[in-house]
């Protein structure tokens, strides 16, 4: 991970001779973070964050800041002098703290607010924020996504506080409403269900409100000329996609297959989480599709174009929703845990390929098991994967962490039983719900369904440079990598 140089912006003075005082006495501001072994600088220390409230205001160009208005009430954990906040790519006009002006400086990608008193340990902070939040820049940094007419987010992994300032690392989940102001002919659609819309002049104002606390790399406003498309899913569950106008009708055959994706997977894991689902298709070229939470997102290509089969995209779909239970109510602690996101969404996908068209999950698991050991000699082990190569945040989502994850449930179900793997499978989920979990508790669980000790099974598959050999298949091989060269 290559670190944006430390820098320190103009420090606005707001609280004049108490916060020139205080200023004598503490130490330059400087970016922090809370340890993350994958992005260091990421998350902070002192509080946990309760809830979000985000107002934007959108003009109807997506090449301009947006002004905004980020509140976040949370709990400190220790005594605070200052209050770091990850947020970078906007401007920061004035800071209030418990309803009182406060001092702010950058350092690095941090804002850092000085309160005008010191905050106690165990107390609620009110933190507003008044700012820009700039759609402008590389598509690749993440954040906002400027699309054929408006904006969509993609804040995984660490882009959030490209959009608003935030305790940007999913270990610490909040609760999230978002205000946005838009033209009339454009629709604004958010994580969550809609409070209110309402007309106002030339603009109409929507509000969002999520039901279930939300890790910031899954947040999504989506603002374009688009239409929303509803129906029922299971046990009448609220589905909506968002599709460009103009492809409604040409979309609809693959919209028409939620509600039965939706079945197969409560069939595997349990009841879905949340309070209503749906798929966002983007006219945007992203490179990926995220499972931003509640309204996973998806290129417009991957459905209108001829690149891939049906079955193909029927998986994909079902990979996204299957990130609604692993990774979206059942958040990593750490990058590190990354793994247990995309292999399970990725065994899902491959689960359903087979159960609907045929594609043998033992034909995909063999392959993945030939390359595994270039993989992790690339990428590093599932759990313990290398940090992004410098500049390419992005590149942290290699196939290890994949079909290289995936590759380790099917050991594991070899190891345990089909039955056993279906019943971790479904007390995982319904265990940390809502919550955050690591790679240590789901070995413990493992464990305790399976009735003995599967820590050596776990070091070896998840930690070790050389993939084990495969329960069940002796004969199946791994490619030694080849070693590279220099230049």
């Amino acid at each position: 991970m290559l670190l944006t140089p430390r820098r320190r912006l103009r420090a606005v003075l707001l609280a004049a001779a108490s916060a020139t005082l205080v200023a004598a006495t503490l130490p330059e501001p400087t970016a922090l973070g809370i340890g993350d072994r994958l992005f260091p600088q990421l998350g902070n220390p002192g509080y946990d964050v309760i809830a979000y409230d985000i107002a934007l205001a959108y003009r109807g160009a997506n090449d301009e800041p947006l002004d905004a208005v980020t509140t976040i009430d949370a709990t400190t954990s220790e005594l605070l002098e200052r209050v770091n906040l990850d947020f970078t790519h906007g401007t920061v006009r004035s800071v209030r703290v418990n309803g009182s002006p406060a001092e702010f400086a950058g350092a690095g990608e941090d804002l850092v607010v000085r309160p005008a008193e010191p905050l106690a340990a165990g107390s609620r902070m009110e933190i507003t924020v008044h700012h820009t939040s700039d759609p402008r820049g590389p598509a690749a940094a993440g954040g906002w996504v400027r699309t054929g007419d408006g904006l969509v987010m993609a804040n995984q992994a660490d882009a959030a506080h490209r959009v608003f300032p935030c305790n940007d690392h999913p270990a610490d989940k909040a609760y999230f409403t978002f205000r946005v102001t838009a033209p009339k002919d454009t629709t604004v659609v958010a994580n969550g269900t809609r409070v209110s819309r309402t007309a106002r002049g030339t603009d109409t104002s929507w509000v969002y409100r999520t039901g279930q606390p939300m890790a910031t790399e899954l947040a999504q406003v989506a603002i374009g000329r688009s239409t929303v498309v509803e129906r029922r899913g299971p046990h009448g569950l609220p589905v909506r996609d968002v599709v460009p106008t103009a492809d409604r009708a040409a979309l609809e055959p693959w919209l028409a297959k939620t509600p039965g994706q939706l079945e197969w997977m409560e069939s595997k894991v349990g009841r879905y989480p949340f309070e209503t689902y749906g798929v966002l298709v983007a006219d945007a070229e992203t490179g990926f599709e995220l499972e931003t939470q509640t309204l996973s997102l998806f290129e417009r290509s991957l459905f209108t174009g001829s690149a891939h089969p049906a079955w193909y995209v029927d998986s994909v779909m079902v990979h996204e929703l299957a990130h609604q239970w692993f990774g979206n109510s059942v958040s990593p602690r750490t990058w590190s845990d990354l793994w247990l996101n995309e292999g399970h969404a990725t065994w899902y996908e491959a689960l359903y390929a087979e159960e609907r068209a045929g594609q043998l999950l033992v034909d995909r698991m063999r392959q993945a098991y030939r390359l595994s050991d270039g993989w992790r000699a690339a990428g590093g082990p599932p759990a313990a994967p290398a940090p992004p190569a410098p500049g390419r945040k992005l590149s942290l989502f290699r196939p290890v962490v994949y079909d290289g994850s995936a590759l380790v449930l099917y050991a594991l179900r070899q190891t345990i039983g089909k039955s056993a793997f279906e019943r971790l499978e479904r007390e995982w989920v319904a265990d940390h719900k809502d919550a955050t979990a690591s790679t240590e508790d789901f070995v413990r669980l493992a464990s305790a369904v399976a009735g003995r000790d599967l820590g050596a099974f776990f070091d070896g598959w998840l930690h070790g440079t050389r993939t084990p050999p495969m329960p069940g298949h002796p004969d199946w091989r791994s490619e030694t990598p080849r070693a590279r060269t220099a230049g």
